[in-house]
């Protein structure tokens, strides 16, 4: 008896999980205003959104456009889908203000040309692997949620950190972004934006501690200097990309996971939900992601598979799939324009290498 309770118990998690995984709805929802008004509180509910009783019209106006968008969307030939995220209820303005708005290319021009190295590391590479995912060779991990603090520059740089620090070490270490956020603040604007590049500088000089260590709080804080001087990870430097180089990109993804800025603001990553991105987008570099591999789908199709930082819920339990060899030298979304990632020449970590100076 026991046993069946524990059996019974599993399948109603499972069931629970499912329903927090997904939201769907059909289209008889959408043939009333009655239908769309209990699809609204339905999507509320799933989404524990309140509202007060005046912002709830206002709220529902913007998510009948989105839900019609979406739906009209979903019913073209596309190799991608869009779905009712958390997003659901905000304009696009609102999100774009919100979540795709670390201003990298204002931070580039304070910043300058790249610094990274005078040669491109992976420039003799002559051949790379048809697929590549770092997610299966351990070096990802789990994906985060940057919530309403445009700290996206801060979560590619750690994804890039991470995977270097694994491919070099054996050992995934989850690291913390609050402290680039607290404590990189000499050319970042923490919760403002910021560039990838200024966050590797950083590392370098400083290394980085846990995310244990110093804990996401979603905000800008005050640097904790007693955090700080714990460092797990330390890197050599940087280098950067040759820009609008999708090629070049190719053979730096096949060694390493790659920090890239992107043009997240449009509808289409707004409500993203599965499949291989091809939307429109433009090159207004707003948003710091990170590629962690690349592939091509049955029919021919080749894709970046790129990790982002809102939450597992959104997109492919976090992640994107996004159309790679486009026509355009920039990449889809301006994908090619801003990528760099971390150098680590030691397959040690900063406390076996701390240890031996100890001894020494």
């Amino acid at each position: 008896m026991e046993m069946k309770n524990v059996f019974w118990g599993g399948l109603l998690f499972a069931f629970v999980l499912g329903m927090v995984e997904s939201f769907d709805f059909n289209e008889k929802e959408l043939e009333s205003e009655e239908g769309l008004w209990d699809l609204y509180e339905r999507w509320r509910s799933h989404h524990t959104v309140s509202r007060s009783f005046d912002e709830k019209q206002k709220r529902f106006n913007v998510f009948r456009a989105n839900v019609m968008n979406v739906h009209n969307t979903n019913k073209m030939d596309k190799p991608y889908k869009l779905k009712l995220n958390r997003f659901a209820d905000m304009t696009n303005h609102e999100f774009k203000s919100i979540y795709a708005n670390s201003k990298v290319s204002h931070h580039r021009m304070f910043r300058g040309m790249p610094r990274g190295n005078a040669t491109f590391m992976y420039q003799n590479v002559d051949r790379v692997p048809p697929s590549v995912d770092w997610r299966k060779k351990g070096a990802v991990t789990d994906v985060k949620d940057q919530g309403k603090c445009g700290s996206c520059w801060a979560f590619s740089t750690v994804v890039a950190v991470e995977g270097i620090n694994q491919i070099k070490t054996h050992k995934l270490v989850s690291l913390s972004e609050q402290e680039l956020v607290d404590c990189d603040t000499k050319e970042n604007e923490g919760c403002q934006g910021g560039l990838m590049e200024s966050a590797f500088d950083f590392i370098k000089q400083h290394g980085i501690t846990t995310e244990s260590n110093y804990p996401y709080e979603a905000r800008d804080g005050t640097c904790d200097a007693s955090k700080m001087k714990k460092p797990a990870v330390s890197i050599d430097g940087h280098d950067t990309v040759p820009v609008n180089n999708e090629a070049a990109l190719l053979k730096a993804v096949a060694h390493q996971p790659v920090s890239v800025a992107i043009d997240a603001g449009g509808f289409g990553f707004q409500f993203y939900s599965e499949g291989v991105f091809t939307g429109l987008c433009g090159t207004d570099l707003n948003h710091g992601v990170a590629i962690v591999g690349y592939g091509t789908t049955q029919d021919g199709t080749k894709y970046w598979t790129v990790k982002n930082s809102w939450g597992s819920e959104w997109g492919e339990k976090g992640y994107i799939r996004m159309q790679r060899n486009v026509f355009d030298h920039k990449g889809l979304c301006g994908i090619a324009m801003e990528a760099s990632y971390p150098i680590k020449k030691s397959s040690k970590s900063m406390q076996e290498s701390s240890f031996l100076k100890d001894e020494l």
